[in-house]
């Protein structure tokens, strides 16, 4: 988007980009800031999805990975969780791969907050039918033969 672009183009444009990211869930967060703090509603639309979701640097998969691992880090983001998670879902990752992401979180970010985000995701996971999620095998683990 251009600088001459208006306020009111930024935020049809965020709007596109957050519905193909976010779909329902997107907007229910900007729904819910409309009685108390409309301008955040904006922003999050126009500047976070509008400008900096829509940068061509990251393929969208790759920004939803960046997003779980830091709303992981920051800890007490479980309702922002649950939305990413369901963009990550929307964007190409599999149910595995954000398991996986978030398993690797456990050794930067530590095992509660792992554990916080882990719980978020299966509760989308559960809503969208995904559970149980088949096992995988312990990395470096002997193969056994009978």
């Amino acid at each position: 988007m251009t600088e001459s672009t208006t306020r009111d183009e930024r935020f049809a444009h965020g709007l596109e980009v957050l519905k193909k990211v976010d779909g329902e869930a997107g907007q229910r967060v900007v729904d819910s800031l409309a009685d108390i703090s409309p301008e955040l509603g904006h922003q999050i639309v126009a500047w976070a999805f509008g400008d900096i979701y829509d940068r061509s640097g990251l393929a969208p998969r790759d920004r939803q990975l960046v997003t779980l691992g830091m709303l992981t880090a920051l800890g007490g983001c479980e309702a922002q969780l649950d939305v990413h998670v369901n963009a990550a879902l929307n964007v190409g990752l599999t149910a595995e791969q954000i398991v996986e992401a978030l398993l690797h979180s456990a050794v930067y970010c530590g095992i509660p907050k792992a554990l916080n985000a882990t719980f978020a995701a299966k509760k989308v996971f559960a809503e969208r039918g995904l559970l149980p999620l088949g096992e995988q095998p312990a990395q470096g683990a002997a193969a056994t033969s009978a």
